[in-house]
């Protein structure tokens, strides 16, 4: 086997095992974004790097808050083997590390691109040249093993400066700091929540029509995360009409993107559209890659909006 076929069933492991493992969840009423954080020992964020104080992403953060989860760590910190030893401790003998993986760029001919390309290139790869001399950037899937600080020991935290502790009275003045600066139209009456894309405005009922206050906010949150969407922003919406699957797969990755973001604002996600569960389930079965395309574009989109907060331009690992 040669050295990209054999990357190429290393990927595809990955991604088939992540696929299925979702597909398991979401088929017994588990959304892998929406985790019983009142129960839990970690606190409510976005799982971020000991290392360097940089959050995890797309993918990455459903893996590291299911073994969160499954193994009961109190730390939403992680770091690599090599972290570790240089942060003056180590991992403890016999601990099982999780396999994250990220996705990185090099040049390619075009037209020989395909998203989320399953290769990793040697240091000694050289990339030919098209009669018009022209390349382009194709993306390879690399992976790699991390612990959680649970696991170590005599580990400094060098991101500790990054640890979210949560101050109850802010949340809501927060939130609503980050739907004011976005400026975005939102037009408050009536009796449902959605966002029109034609004419770029959010409808959504009044607060008090909520059950619980906190609940409009989750609401407003989800249909940004449409609004982030469109043409003039991230240009992600789908032409197609509600009952498609292009249309599926946009409510997942606004779905994911309301949980990251209200994550980072100390509000505990909840499911907000069970109706496209069955929906969300096809979508995955047929491509096993789906979700790590959803969840990258719901990064991509909590990134946009924390931004207007002056906190989603960081790196993410």
């Amino acid at each position: 086997m040669g050295y990209q076929d054999k990357t190429a069933r290393l990927g595809g492991s990955l991604y088939s095992e992540v696929t299925d493992r979702i597909v398991a969840q979401i088929e017994e009423g588990t959304l892998p974004w929406v985790r019983p954080w009142d129960n839990g020992k970690a606190a409510l964020g976005l799982p971020r790097n000991a290392g360097t104080g940089r959050r995890y992403s797309g993918i990455n953060v459903l893996i590291l808050w299911h073994r969160l989860f499954e193994q009961g760590y109190g730390s939403q910190r992680w770091l690599t083997y090599r972290q570790a030893q240089a942060l003056g401790g180590n991992v403890r003998k016999g601990e099982q590390g999780t396999t994250v993986c990220y996705v990185s760029t090099q040049s390619s001919l075009r037209g020989s691109e395909e998203p989320l390309a399953r290769f990793t290139p040697r240091e000694d790869d050289t990339v030919p040249t098209g009669p018009d001399g022209e390349q382009r950037q194709i993306a390879f899937f690399k992976r790699f093993t991390v612990f959680n600080l649970d696991q170590c020991e005599g580990v400094e935290d060098a991101g500790s400066s990054s640890v979210t502790t949560w101050n109850k009275a802010l949340i809501i003045p927060r939130a609503n700091a980050l739907i004011g600066a976005t400026g975005a139209d939102i037009r408050i009456g009536g009796g449902e929540a959605y966002y029109a894309p034609q004419d770029d405005y959010i409808r959504v009922p009044r607060p008090e029509h909520f059950h619980e206050p906190i609940n409009w906010f989750r609401t407003v949150l989800h249909e940004l995360g449409h609004w982030s969407g469109h043409r003039s922003r991230l240009d992600r919406l789908p032409d197609t009409g509600f009952a498609s699957p292009a249309y599926a797969r946009e409510e997942l990755i606004a779905e994911m993107a309301s949980a990251f973001l209200c994550a980072e604002l100390g509000i505990v996600p909840t499911v907000r559209h069970a109706d496209y569960l069955g929906a969300w389930l096809s979508v995955l079965r047929e491509d096993s890659k789906a979700i790590f395309r959803a969840a990258s574009q719901a990064s991509k989109a909590a990134d946009f909006l924390l931004a207007y907060l002056g906190e989603g331009g960081e790196d993410h690992d």
